[in-house]
């Protein structure tokens, strides 16, 4: 990157904001506060279940992932954290592994646990987990949970994140309304075990790996559960976790309107959960949530910084690292953008009725090429002004490759 460039497009952008009395460097100063975090099982190749393709050099372990995130950390300034999935990262020396993960500026944000799948438990959940009618499958789910916790106490986590496979594939194969209450009963034996100080980050799925029904399947469900379970219960929002057209921003709305909106996993998708890169195919869609994200904070309806954010995507045929550096990219130029709105005369067009000129309001942000805003908070912080450019020029993937081998493969995916 041109560095009289940068400093140029800079300098006419801010110009420009500054004519409608926009401070491009509290915008500069509030990209440079948002951090996104990354998810362990996004640092391998991804795949699909007819086939995985490694691009060589991929982790090895969880030290290893952690090593890829500082990276990351270090060219993009736009992530801080790692959000752990148990039993596919379970650290085996939790303080080495907290003092590798501190050297290198990296938290752990929400654990995540896992009972879509048989890995040698006892039991098998292929009929359910928390949902399932045996009482000791559930109990096993239960338990599991609670040693994601655990697990997460040791390594300075304060949440929990539960996504449940439970559904059926086939009329009366369950019982709907006592798989809906035994799932209840068994989140509520976790929640009850969880620290006061942690949260519960509840997803939900319309379909997939069940196709007749899931036991979660959206956010009603979600929220109504959360409801009984406490203030500490709260939805969290899979960008990709929804049926075709569904107004993912109302949703938003809807669930910061009641307090209840836990965080984001970011991804994209163009049929249903298809886990492409965040902002490669619906890019407005993404302004438009982060509109509502931003204005339901200023309003007040709920605090920003309650809200958690992780990217939760795969990546068949990228090169996982350079994914999630357009990844972090992409959500960081539709959380600018939608800084730029004007929420005063978009609140008047509202008001008065002014479709097109509330239209017109939100389109002349979304068109403003923000990418000097997030460059400069980029170099602000310490990262590099084109990250991306920089991984390929200093052939960073050859390095890895070199280092830990052309069939390197991240455990646990």
């Amino acid at each position: 990157m041109n560095t009289d460039f940068h400093a140029r497009s800079f300098s006419l952008l801010s110009e420009q904001l500054g004519a409608k009395g926009i401070k491009a460097a509290e915008l500069v100063s509030r990209i440079s506060a948002f951090q996104i975090a990354v998810p362990s099982w996004a640092l391998g190749a991804g795949g699909t279940r007819f086939g995985r393709f490694s691009i060589g050099g991929e982790p090895r372990n969880l030290e290893e992932k952690l090593e890829d995130i500082g990276l990351l950390s270090k060219l993009t300034k736009r992530t801080d954290a790692v959000s752990l999935h148990i039993p596919w990262d379970i650290p085996q020396d939790s303080q080495a592994v907290k003092q590798k993960a501190a050297s290198l500026g990296i938290s752990f944000d929400a654990m995540n646990s896992n009972t879509f799948q048989d890995y040698g438990q006892p039991l098998s959940y292929k009929m359910g987990s928390l949902s399932n009618s045996d009482s000791a499958v559930r109990a096993q789910a239960v338990e599991h949970n609670l040693q994601v916790i655990d697990i997460g106490k040791s390594l300075g986590s304060k949440g929990l994140t539960v996504w449940l496979a439970d559904g059926s594939n086939f009329p009366g194969q369950a019982h709907f309304r006592k798989a809906l209450q035994w799932t209840t009963e068994s989140l509520k034996e976790i929640y009850a075990e969880m620290p006061h100080d942690w949260k519960l980050l509840l997803e939900y799925k319309p379909y997939e790996p069940n196709f007749y029904h899931t036991v979660i399947p959206d956010w009603g469900t979600s929220a109504l559960i959360c409801r009984q379970l406490g203030d500490r219960a709260k939805v969290l929002v899979d960008l990709g976790h929804h049926l075709p057209n569904t107004n993912i921003e109302q949703i938003v709305a809807t669930l910061m309107h009641q307090n209840l909106l836990a965080g984001f996993h970011f991804n994209d998708s163009k049929y249903g959960d298809d886990d492409l890169s965040t902002g490669s195919v619906k890019p407005y869609q993404l302004f438009l949530i982060f509109c509502e994200l931003i204005g339901g904070a200023a309003e007040g309806a709920q605090a920003w910084d309650s809200i958690s954010w992780m990217i939760d995507a795969s990546h068949n045929t990228k090169d996982p690292l350079e994914d999630l550096i357009q990844a972090l990219e992409a959500i960081s130029q539709a959380y600018a953008k939608a800084l730029l709105v004007d929420r005063e005369k978009l609140t008047q067009c509202q008001n008065e009725g002014d479709v097109v000129g509330a239209q017109e309001v939100l389109q002349e942000a979304f068109l403003t090429d923000v990418r000097p805003l997030v460059r400069e908070a980029r170099i602000q912080s310490g990262g590099e002004a084109a990250p991306l450019d920089f991984y390929r020029r200093e052939k960073i993937r050859e390095s890895l490759i070199a280092k830990r081998g052309k069939n390197a493969q991240a455990s646990g995916l």
